[in-house]
């Protein structure tokens, strides 16, 4: 798979959103004392949008550069891999006929477990078991926050410009 001269500046400006709804949209959770972005919305819109390669491009060079941008260099390498991960299995599941919401459960949940059993494989080799559990209930609250966004601006984009999702 590659990527023609048109699609390079479409996956900057859909990789720069992505980082831009994680950085700039954070929502605390009080009782973890964390907090959920929406980087997966970019992550799975993408994904269904432009499928592979363009999902797991968008995926990696997101989950990298949030974490560059945070100050977060010892995550860089894992969120590379979930992120890209993540992105690729929900652009690989998605079929051209999956606009509808039941449709894009199944490729988003199988994202969502790439996310979350990565982050606490990852969270475990930093930080220990303890720690790793812990990270899974933000994780899929953040996940869930993300289907819940992705659905009904994926299945609007799908009516009202039909034509991103013809391949």
């Amino acid at each position: 798979m590659h990527f023609n001269k048109r699609q390079l500046p479409l996956l900057a400006m859909l990789t720069a959103l992505t980082v831009a709804l994680s950085l700039l949209i954070i929502i605390p959770i009080p009782a973890t004392k964390g907090f959920v972005t929406l980087c997966e919305v970019g992550i799975y819109t993408t994904a269904i949008i432009l499928r592979n390669p363009g999902g797991l491009t968008v995926g990696a060079l997101s989950g990298l550069l949030i974490d560059l941008l945070s100050g977060y260099p010892e995550w860089c390498l894992f969120s590379l891999i979930i992120h890209g991960g993540q992105g690729f299995v929900v652009g690989h599941l998605t079929r051209n006929d999956s606009m509808r919401p039941k449709q894009l459960i199944i490729p988003l949940i199988c994202g969502s477990i790439v996310m979350v059993a990565g982050y606490f494989l990852a969270t475990s080799l930093l930080f220990g078991w303890a720690a790793g559990i812990a990270s899974i209930f933000s994780n899929i609250v953040q996940n869930g926050l993300g289907i819940v966004v992705t659905i009904p601006l994926v299945t609007s984009l799908s009516r009202i410009r039909p034509q991103l999702f013809n391949h």
